[in-house]
């Protein structure tokens, strides 16, 4: 392995990094991509190089138009690292890896982190039981793997990708039971201001309503406005039911998939601490950046879902963006500048659409929050009565956020709950203080890692 610095390194292959790595490469910087998945595509254009043409017909074209990105960005000149785990990154730039059972570093110049983002937890009575899955798991094994349910399913939550599901569910023959859907008709009505500027992403409203007509055109059974999500069942799930139109409903299900938007992988910049803000748009935390996506670390910046939720197209452009800062190219960033801004124009829009509600946020004291260590929401609540302040304390409390998954299922969560209880602001609160290693190592792995020699600055 080489001591010299690279110029940058590229923390996820998804469009962001694809994109950001397709341009760093145009103005000749040496490149480095890391990303754990086997394939380029990230979760959007997951195993889009390998899907045949029956998935890729079932998928759509929003996710065939991945299939140039990935191809472009093997053939860039970049040095391409999959299956590689990041267990550590350092303000420095230092990115610690594993890969084949190796731990390995390298050093950069510059640092993008284009992690994409994860699933908004939907703790609802019921959620942790077998048969409830998120919808983003499910088309994860469609993409994946192929893998479609074997018995009729629910839907239910709120957001585009339930639609999107929903219709390629449909179109792979698969019985759908119901969308359950928790907005309501009268979101349009307060959202209403924001329609003549989300026209001018009329393309990315098109598509919404056309997925939209085609489950009409299905006969979906629909429900809008529902609340009250519980999911019935002990052992596993029997059926989810809620409350619409003044009536509790119930829709037997043995597979029920929920969803309210995605959020932010948030874990590396928070590792790094990185100045965040609490998002009211977005409900969710995000890390401070400038116009270019650099953030309060000089050399690090961040573009993509993991900045903030904005979706494939804004991610690529937003890479391009953060490369040609770092490349030292800006005068040449004006027409990415202003597909960027339309690619954004319809966000603002869908957040106030698809505004996960409160109820379906922070639960009621009886609901498992942290799964890892079996953490309920009363059980914040009392910790918060014995002088428990924010989410890192609630580790010493009771050890919630203390499991595998590190808090990124409880996470916002607990900062809401804690919010609540105390009548204080999310901001005011806080979030977890991530700590290395964010991923599994072992001690002969770690004793086995060389460092690289550091450059003069």
């Amino acid at each position: 392995m080489s001591n010299a610095a690279i110029d940058l390194i590229i923390i996820g292959a998804g469009p962001a990094g694809m994109g950001a790595a397709l341009e760093a490469r145009a103005h000749g910087m040496s490149v480095v991509v890391l990303d754990e998945q086997a394939s380029p595509g990230g979760q959007i254009y997951r195993q889009v190089l390998e899907a045949d043409a029956r998935r890729r017909a079932v998928l759509g074209d929003d996710y065939n138009v991945g299939a140039k990105l990935a191809a472009d960005f093997l053939q860039c000149g970049a040095r391409y690292l999959p299956n590689a785990a990041i267990w550590q990154v350092t303000p420095q730039r230092q990115v610690h890896y594993l890969i084949e059972g190796r731990a390995e570093v390298l050093q950069a110049r510059h640092l993008l982190i284009a992690t994409g983002a994860f699933e908004r937890p939907m703790p609802i009575p019921g959620w942790t039981v077998p048969g409830v899955m998120t919808a983003g798991a499910g088309q994860i094994l469609l993409k994946s793997a192929a893998l479609v349910p074997a018995c009729p399913l629910v839907l239910a939550g709120c957001g585009p990708l339930l639609y999107l599901l929903a219709v390629q569910y449909l179109r792979a023959g698969i019985a759908i039971e119901a969308l359950v859907d928790t907005s309501k008709r009268g979101d349009l009505l307060r959202a209403w201001r924001m329609v003549p500027a989300a026209l001018r992403g009329w393309r990315d409203l098109l598509k919404g309503l056309g997925l939209l007509a085609e489950l009409k055109r299905a006969g979906i059974r629909h429900v809008r406005g529902a609340c009250n999500l519980e999911v019935e069942g002990t052992d596993r799930a029997r059926a989810l039911v809620f409350d619409s139109e003044g009536q509790r409903q119930r829709i037997p299900a043995e597979l029920i998939l929920l969803h309210q938007g995605v959020v932010p992988n948030t874990q590396i910049s928070w590792s790094l601490r990185l100045e965040h803000d609490w998002s009211e748009q977005q409900l969710c935390w995000v890390a401070r950046r400038d116009a270019w996506g650099e953030t309060s670390v000089p050399g690090i910046f961040i573009a993509g879902d993991s900045g903030a939720i904005g979706g494939a197209g804004v991610a690529r452009l937003e890479g391009r963006l953060a490369a040609l800062a770092m490349a030292g190219e800006s005068a040449q960033a004006r027409p990415v500048q202003q597909a960027l801004h339309r690619a954004r124009a319809a966000r603002p829009l869908l957040d106030a659409l698809y505004r996960p509600p409160p109820g379906h946020r922070i639960p009621a004291d009886d609901v498992t929050v942290c799964r890892c260590e079996e953490v309920s929401a009363g059980d914040i609540r009392r910790h918060v009565d014995l002088g428990c302040l924010g989410p890192n304390q609630t580790k010493a409390f009771g050890r919630c956020g203390m499991g595998p998954c590190q808090g990124r299922q409880c996470g916002l969560s607990v900062t809401e709950i804690i919010a609540g209880h105390r009548q204080v602001t999310p901001a005011e609160v806080g979030y977890y203080r991530i700590r290395s290693p964010l991923k599994p190592i072992t001690l002969a792995q770690l004793a086995g890692e060389t460092l690289p020699v550091e450059e003069p600055s």
